[in-house]
């Protein structure tokens, strides 16, 4: 599945609201301080307000001079500064609890995708996953700082201001009383029309955000086919598109605050205009009269606040349609790992896998180094991808081998067939079809995937390196190691010299995916990440790509050495890296088709011999 959701319905949207309060329970208490502070501010309101009332009315009907106010005055400014910094405590404390909210979402997102797997990541554009946590996470935190508390606020301050004022004017609390439910009906009625729209303007930011990311990670391919000025074209169009529909969820928004701004003069306006009527037919008292007129604006503010904050809450239900699919437990294919539970057990083999009853429990590894790793009629099928595309390749079947520890088993063969999928099935990112992998006689499934990864080394065909320093990149997994420990695996890489002529060494700051180094360079750093935690098992893919063949000889050598104690699969095209194995399986079509020492297989003038053939002639 993509990880884009469809345009947000009325039903949808209630599951999506209810799904927020669930998520903000989390940060109940921040957001009851929130309130609470918030309603204090309110009461000093009110305080300021009869302050005020009493200064103007001892200075005007009264006739005081200034000493007889000052009473008054200094309370005054003691409030202003106490309103001050209840607001300042208000948004501070609103702050963290939605801080704390897209923190948590965050890593709720992050450990999804990592629970799926990469097998999951390659159906998905990258795009919606950065909006995903980017943009998707960052729409809920003003429903979180702003909408839910002023919701609060919304009730507790116009009842505060109500028992207030009529004591003093108990009309205009009457008119207060009965026109405070006309603003937030007309406000449900126009903002739901505007809830609609804000939904499917969401989705189209989510499409707008995910091409544009693509277009931007593929703008030298743009470049190199001539095909960049019809992109800028399709995203300004796409633009354009958003442009007109952003307009039309923004007239109707116009409409909700003019409704509501409408509504709250008027009701000021009545109040006024009584309390004008009744002092010049001498009713009522200037000093309760003017308390009143002061209080009937700020009577409304907080309902007219909350109008305001209304798009904070159709924002949070929009991205929360972004958000709920990735979250949801039954969503998007599972990895390896995510099968447990399942009880599904592995067609035709007689092994359970790793969600059957059996194996529910994780099996620890033992303390000494792993001894051998067997692949018994093994099978995978690839299928369609996650995001419902047919994959390339027919996958493995009926793989059968042994990796024994100190042992290096190359895997050769024409690009499909199989060999980096043996690969993925080894380090658990994909499941096994059929048949069974044994760690020391341990079926993997039965493995805890965090512990059997801490025995594993791993480089990929295409590593990525992250923004940081070289030593953070090199000890992604390995926090642990010395600085002679991470010199060994630098050295056994061939990577030495470049830390060496860099200017910080291993401080250097990298930038995203290793920008400001060769290919070349960014290979064999990767490589010696790889060795730096001393795995028990390797898995290499490729390490000798984008090497010149003066590198890779030295490289490969490096590789001897590290690899002692070590059970190294490697995958490669290149022969002379395959030469150095101790055994080759050839790989054709997902099976193998040829297995045995390389001076076997060369002398055996089979596929493997052509292979070799082919590459000294340039052919692949």
């Amino acid at each position: 599945m993509a990880l884009s959701s469809t345009p947000t319905h009325d039903g949808s949207a209630k599951r999506h609201e209810a799904w927020l309060k669930q998520k903000s329970r989390a940060v109940r208490g921040a957001l009851s301080l929130t309130a609470t502070s918030g309603l204090i501010g309110g009461v000093l309101l009110i305080i300021q307000c009869w302050l005020v009332a009493r200064v103007i009315d001892a200075a005007i009907i009264e006739g005081a001079e200034l000493d007889g106010v000052w009473q008054w005055l200094w309370p005054l400014l003691g409030i202003f500064l106490a309103r001050a910094l209840m607001s300042t405590i208000t948004d501070r404390l609103a702050f963290e609890a939605a801080s704390r909210i897209k923190r948590t979402l965050r890593e709720q997102v992050m450990a999804r995708f990592a629970a799926r797997g990469p097998r999951w990541m390659e159906g998905q554009r990258s795009g919606e996953i950065a909006n995903a946590l980017g943009s998707a996470v960052e729409g809920v935190h003003d429903y979180v700082s702003a909408y839910l508390p002023q919701k609060q606020l919304a009730a507790m301050i116009p009842v505060a201001i109500l028992v207030a004022i009529f004591p003093q004017d108990w009309v205009s609390g009457l008119i207060l009383l009965i026109t405070a439910p006309i603003l937030p009906l007309f406000m449900i009625i126009v903002g739901r029309g505007a809830e609609a729209l804000s939904q499917k303007q969401w989705r189209r930011l989510a499409l707008m955000g995910a091409h544009f990311f693509d277009a931007i990670e593929g703008l030298t391919t743009l470049k190199q086919f001539g095909a960049s000025r019809r992109e800028a074209e399709a995203v300004a169009r796409i633009s354009e598109d958003y442009r007109s529909a952003t307009m039309k969820v923004l007239r109707v928004a116009f409409l909700s605050s003019l409704v509501l701004e409408f509504f709250a003069t008027l009701g000021v306006a009545m109040v006024a205009v009584y309390i004008g009527f009744r002092l010049y037919y001498g009713q009522l008292d200037f000093l309760p009269g003017l308390f009143a007129l002061l209080l009937a604006p700020e009577f409304y503010r907080p309902l007219r606040d909350m109008g305001a904050n209304y798009h904070a809450r159709m924002e949070a239900i929009g991205a929360v349609g972004e958000l709920m699919p990735i979250l949801s437990e039954d969503s998007g294919e599972p990895d390896n790992e995510q099968r447990e539970g399942s009880g599904e057990p592995n067609e035709g083999s007689g092994e359970p896998n790793e969600g059957s009853g059996e194996l529910k429990k994780a099996q620890a590894l033992p303390d000494r180094p792993i001894a051998r790793v067997r692949f018994e009629q093994v099978s995978f099928h690839h299928g369609p991808t996650a995001g419902g595309e047919e994959s390339h390749g027919d996958g493995v079947e009926a793989i059968d081998f042994t990796l024994a520890r100190g042992e290096c088993v190359a895997l050769v063969g024409p690009s499909g067939a199989g060999k980096t999928t043996l690969g993925k099935l080894l380090l658990g990112f994909l499941p096994v079809s059929d048949g069974v992998i044994r760690i020391d006689e341990i079926p993997l499934p039965m493995l805890a995937p965090d512990a059997w990864r801490q025995r594993l080394g791993w480089m990929p065909q295409r590593p990525t390196l992250f923004a940081g320093t070289i030593g953070e990149n090199l000890t992604l997994g390995a926090p642990e190691s010395t600085r002679d420990d991470i010199e060994a695996a630098l050295r056994a890489a061939d990577a030495l010299d470049i830390v060496h002529k860099l200017p910080d060494g291993l401080e250097t700051w990298l930038g995203d995916g290793g920008s400001g180094l060769s290919g070349g360079q960014i290979q064999r750093l990767a490589l010696a990440r790889a060795l730096l935690g001393r795995p028990d098992v390797l898995v290499l893919d490729e390490p000798t790509a984008s090497l010149d063949a003066g590198t890779a000889a030295r490289v490969l050598a490096g590789l001897d050495r590290a690899r002692v104690d070590t059970a190294t699969l490697l995958i490669t095209h290149d022969i002379s890296a395959a030469r150095r194995a101790d055994r080759i399986l050839f790989l054709d079509r997902g099976r193998i088709v040829e297995h045995g020492t390389p001076a076997e297989l060369e002398a055996a003038s089979g596929a493997f011999a052509r292979f070799v053939e082919l590459a000294e002639r340039g052919v692949l």
